[in-house]
């Protein structure tokens, strides 16, 4: 304030006391907000789709089965022939949310999950309100805040993506925990920040990278501007210690686990021009005062915006890779307007106490809008950067900033302390308003879909004189006295409008129904088939796989409901060798999506006997997929509702005992697809180093069986006469061990991408174990042998 709207100390003495800020109320108004807002997820009538249900609810269940059974979640077989969920990001197993669930409920269905993911939101908001409240800001603009930052921008229109969304709720609770760690001097404040901060690193997604910077940005400019900046760096220097260390304790070992397991996944380094394809158009800004202005609520042929076909039709090829949701900015109108009119023009955001969220708002909307602006250039050089593709992810945290300026501003404007209008300011505003809404019907009008645009253009007309009545009435209630009053208006608007324009549609509610297949009590006939069949043929040494490929975009990771192991899966981060030895690749919702390798160019070849690859179900005609088979090569089966279901009867065991062993060079046999002449798996096993000498002597029959097949472990029961190689045909990891008897022996790699080991004359108990934090120590010591060689 300036001095002249200061009261003296005459007047302040004869001031009633402030009210108290009501937070209860607050908090319960923005809960039945929540609520609202919600319920289409919540009442079960839709749910989130896409990969909220294709990716993490199968995660999910997987999660809750293993831990309810008594099983270790950090390897499950039924991806990819073998995955380590302890280094997954998307796992769920270290998200307190998911992971509170899967201990309360063995199936936890979709309402579960959704569940889950909105109530996490809710507690993301409810900081906000905290924030708001700490700083003594109009409770109206604590609810704008909150609204907008749960069910605003990508928050709504990207909630499918789950593990974004948790990330962008911690950065809410850890925003707020810091805030009162650096006014309060708080080391226990600072510590449960650290602890946020954690879990949001955990993520470990682009949403919590930006969510580090902004934070750590924030922080470093608090000090900057503090009254005495060595006295506040002298005070803040406890809560960040502890920070730090709460962070350390939470998030270092799952981080270093993925980051050795990336070194051998098949994630690339993106560079500048692979990230730069997944900017946000400048075009997209326009969804922050038109919500579904480029029909993006669907259906999919509706979509006429930056990266369309129709766009790019009329304005040339784009490059862009962005699904139609990852553009859209709607916020509400009245956070947009505020930080528009009374924010930019009006120069509010300029103000001491707000401009850092300002700049750090503005660096964002650069960093989103990747190639369209110079400054990505330099913003990519952050560390950690290259890991991500899309710059667009951004509006995540960008919505949060734009979220609490517009609550910022909505406490200006009930407070009467905006800045008062000139009348050149007014024009401008107008002028603004009106250009966003000329400019969006003349794309409209170009592309051919002015039809399409039609209805979203009205219904922004009509939300901004239902916000702009709101704002008016609320404004004179707060004026008045009416505070909560007040608030409830806004409120009420906010959810109006926010309901209208960011509620469920394709990209984020679709019919329950839809994934019947992911539930755990699924009667659906192909699971049912596949289930009966691979009990079937089971046996003491068999363990058959199955393969879903090219049914539909949500059935890959089926498998992991019910516990069925698959060959493939869907997820974009995979062991590296596994991929290179049989093609597989993220997804496989589509035929086309199912690429085969010089090592397994067809379902008719070595490599998937030995995964012991059974069965197959295909959404069309298996030929369609694979060209190279031949009559015969597979047998129909069934021709269930959703597949065509084929037996591969040449698929191997599970586990073989074999008295032969030959060195191969296993990089030669990858890229060459070609086996060493005369190599058979039932006999021989391949070994990438020299073999150790067997005992000499007539051969006698051996056998091996499975006594237990956990997630972790596998136990084998061994008889061999004259001792042999027990080859079990699970990818080979490196985190992986062994011990023969009860005595730890060398896991060897075994036919490029499996595991054996060597054992003595007789009968033996064969266990391998998943050990991931000896291996972590293991690579963590390579590393650094590597790293100071000893003097020659």
């Amino acid at each position: 304030m300036s001095d002249a709207s200061t009261p003296d100390r005459d007047h302040r003495e004869t001031e009633p006391p402030p009210a108290p800020w009501p937070t209860a109320r607050v908090m319960l108004l923005v809960c039945a907000g929540w609520l609202a807002l919600s319920w289409p997820w919540l009442s079960g009538a839709v749910t989130i789709p896409w990969d909220a249900k294709a990716h993490f609810h199968p995660q999910l269940q997987f999660l809750a089965s293993a831990l309810h059974k008594g099983l270790s979640p950090f390897w499950t077989p039924f991806v990819f022939a073998g995955s380590p969920q302890v280094a997954d990001p998307q796992s769920l197993i270290f998200s307190p949310p998911f992971f509170l669930i899967a201990l309360l409920n063995p199936t936890p269905d979709f309402r579960w999950s959704d569940g889950a993911l909105l109530g996490s939101l809710l507690v993301g908001a409810l900081c906000l309100v905290l924030l708001f409240r700490d700083r003594g800001w109009h409770p109206a603009g604590a609810v704008v805040c909150a609204l907008s930052f749960a069910f605003g921008a990508a928050a709504a229109w990207r909630i499918q993506h789950v593990g974004q969304v948790l990330s962008l709720s911690y950065f809410a609770v850890t925003l707020l925990l810091l805030s009162r760690a650096l006014e309060r001097s708080s080391w226990r404040y600072g510590f449960a920040a650290g602890l946020a901060a954690g879990f949001m690193v955990l993520g470990r997604d682009q949403v919590a990278l930006l969510g580090v910077y902004v934070l750590a940005g924030l922080v470093l400019a608090a000090i900057a501007m503090a009254d005495k900046p060595l006295a506040a760096l002298r005070a803040s220097l406890m809560p960040l210690l502890l920070g730090a260390i709460g962070a350390t304790l939470v998030a270092t070992i799952p981080i270093l686990l993925t980051a050795v397991l990336a070194e051998e996944s098949n994630r690339p380094v993106i560079d500048l021009a692979g990230a730069g394809k997944g900017s946000l158009h400048p075009g997209s800004l326009l969804t922050g005062l038109v919500a579904n202005l480029y029909g993006a609520f669907g259906p999919l042929e509706n979509f006429w915006g930056p990266p369309s076909p129709a766009w790019e039709k009329r304005f040339g090829p784009l490059d862009l890779y962005l699904a139609r949701n990852m553009g859209e900015l709607y916020l509400g109108l009245l956070p947009i307007l505020l930080v528009v009119s009374v924010g930019i023009v009006r120069g509010a955001l300029l103000r001491r106490e707000i401009v850092a969220l300002n700049v750090a708002a503005l660096l964002v909307l650069v960093y989103a809008l990747g190639r369209y602006t110079p400054g990505f250039a330099l913003l990519f050089h952050l560390p950690g950067a290259d890991f991500y593709r899309r710059p667009a992810d951004a509006l995540f945290i960008l919505g949060a900033l734009l979220s609490i300026l517009g609550g910022y501003l909505t406490h200006l404007v009930l407070t009467d302390t905006a800045p008062r209008p000139r009348r050149w300011q007014i024009v401008l505003e107008i002028l603004l308003l009106v250009a966003g809404f000329a400019v969006a019907i003349w794309l409209a009008w170009t592309v051919g879909r002015l039809h399409v645009a039609f209805v979203p253009l009205v219904t922004a007309l009509l939300c901004l004189m239902l916000v702009a009545g709101a704002l008016v009435a609320a404004r004179g209630l707060a004026l008045q006295g009416a505070g909560m009053a007040a608030t409830v208006v806004l409120a009420a608007a906010m959810v109006v409008d926010l309901s209208v324009n960011n509620g469920p549609s394709e990209s984020t509610a679709l019919p329950a129904g839809m994934y019947e297949v992911l539930r755990a009590d699924s009667s659906n006939e192909t699971i049912a088939l596949l289930k009966r069949e691979t009990a079937r043929t089971a046996g003491p040494d068999r363990r058959d796989r199955i393969e879903l490929a090219g049914i539909d975009f949500h059935w890959p990771n089926a498998s992991l409901v019910h516990g069925l192991d698959n060959t493939l899966g869907y997820n974009p981060l995979r062991l590296g060798l596994y991929s290179q030895a049989t093609g597989a690749g993220d997804h496989v919702a589509l035929p086309d999506q199912r690429t085969f390798s010089p090592l397994m160019p067809s379902y008719r070849s070595l490599l998937a006997d030995m995964l012991g690859l059974r069965f197959i179900a295909t959404g069309v005609p298996v030929e369609q997929i694979d060209k190279r088979l031949k009559p015969g090569d597979l047998v129909q089966i069934a021709r269930t509702k959703d597949a065509y279901v084929y037996e591969n009867p040449r698929a191997l065991p599970r586990v073989l005992l074999v008295t032969e062993a030959q060195q191969a060079d296993f990089g030669t046999i990858l890229k060459s697809g070609q086996w060493p002449a005369g190599f058979d798996p039932r006999r021989t096993v391949l070994l990438d180093k020299a073999p150790p000498p067997l005992p000499t002597g007539p051969a006698q029959a051996g056998s091996v069986r499975i006594r237990n097949y956990g997630t972790t472990e596998v136990l084998l029961d061994v008889d061999a006469p004259r001792g042999g190689f027990v080859v079990l045909n699970d990818v080979w990891q490196p985190w992986w061990q062994v011990e023969v008897d009860g005595k730890p022996v060398q896991l060897l790699r075994a036919n490029v991408i499996f595991r054996a080991v060597m054992v003595p004359p007789g009968r033996s108990t064969v266990r391998f174990i998943f050990r991931p934090l000896d291996g972590l120590y293991h690579a963590i010591g390579e590393r650094i042998r590597r790293a100071n060689p000893p003097p020659v």
